[in-house]
């Protein structure tokens, strides 16, 4: 508020500089890459600081007004509250900063009908566009109409009917894991490889049992277990695997969350993690270098796939094309998956 409690205006800021007030509108309000070159380093050095101390807020409602933009980008996830979402949602949030955007998320618990009411929720905060975290491989939920008038971009997951995606490259992933347990000697193999509606399960396993294949070694369905991406579903299917004499010797999960689950059901049943049972897990989130027994996993960067799918969302935005983009995971070796077993098969 100004000193006679009224609203501090763009108006009051250019008239006690002697400023234009269409200068002073855009270096407090134009878009991120036009800020820059709006005024002299040192104008805009004293808008910005009386600004500040003024107290000034841009006032959202008539910048879209202007400009007919909300400059505000709905984001869906499946829950919020798994580290690898709110990762890539940190990416997303300090791109789109860059950029002059702001963000808001919804959860959908992964759920079809979830998703279309939340992205009909979404699209009647008429924002300029949308990051989907939580698309399922047919694509069904983004067939709405109306998000063919809404430019979004897929992250984390991709569909079969090729959407633009920034995704890490989860084929990639898993056959490094195989790699790995190859070189080790480990000829029986499983994999706790999560929902299989989702790509980063699919493409985790495909990358992993693809490569066993080409070995000559290749894997019954028995050994492949789909559960939820949590450590209860970890535990469970960690449990029907190892809980048999031919148990395998080493296990794949396609995410750390099912992976600590799964060293929960190697602890009960007695099995020593790196040494009896190789483990691996896939995102390296930070527990996973810190657990008793290091856990080998796959580095995905995480907050980067939010940030490349606000560059793509903003080119989307300016009405040009966006293209799908994987990036390069790296596996990190630890303690969990021990030493060689037997002759490298690699």
């Amino acid at each position: 508020m100004a000193g006679d409690g009224r609203p501090v205006t763009l108006q009051g800021i250019a008239a006690r500089l002697g400023l234009h007030v269409s200068t002073v509108s855009r270096v407090l309000n134009g878009p991120a890459d036009a800020r820059k070159g709006a005024a002299s380093g040192d104008t805009a050095r004293r808008i910005r600081e009386l600004a500040d101390e003024l107290g000034y807020r841009p006032n959202p409602h008539a910048t879209s007004l202007r400009t007919r933009r909300s400059n505000l980008v709905g984001v869906l996830f499946p829950r919020l509250s798994e580290i690898v979402v709110a990762t890539i949602y940190e990416g997303v949030e300090e791109e789109a900063t860059e950029h002059g955007l702001s963000t808001f998320v919804t959860n959908t618990h992964d759920d079809p009908a979830l998703q279309r009411e939340r992205i009909a929720m979404v699209l009647g905060r008429r924002v300029d566009g949308l990051i989907i975290g939580d698309a399922h491989l047919d694509g069904a939920a983004l067939a709405d109409p109306a998000l063919e008038r809404a430019p979004f971009v897929l992250v984390n997951r991709r569909t079969r009917t090729g959407l633009p995606a920034v995704t890490c490259d989860d084929l990639l992933g898993g056959r490094l894991v195989a790699e790995h347990f190859l070189a080790l000697g480990h000829r029986d193999v499983a994999v706790i490889a999560g929902e299989p509606f989702a790509s980063t399960g699919a493409d985790r396993t495909a990358g992993f049992t693809d490569r066993y294949q080409e070995a000559g070694l290749p894997l019954p369905a028995s050994r492949v277990r789909h559960c939820r991406f949590d450590t209860t579903g970890g535990h469970r299917a960690a449990t029907e695997l190892l809980g048999r004499p031919d148990r395998p010797t080493a296990v794949f999960a396609v995410n750390d969350l099912a992976a600590i689950g799964a060293i929960g059901a190697a602890r009960d049943l007695g099995l020593r993690l790196g040494e009896d049972l190789a483990l691996a897990g896939f995102n390296d989130t930070p527990l996973a270098a810190e657990l008793p027994v290091p856990l080998t996993s796959v580095r995905s960067p995480m907050a980067d796939l939010g940030r490349i799918a606000v560059r793509q969302l903003v080119r989307l935005i300016a009405g040009e094309s966006a293209d799908s983009e994987r990036l390069r995971p790296e596996l990190m070796a630890r303690a969990s998956t021990g030493g060689p077993v037997g002759p490298s098969l690699g």
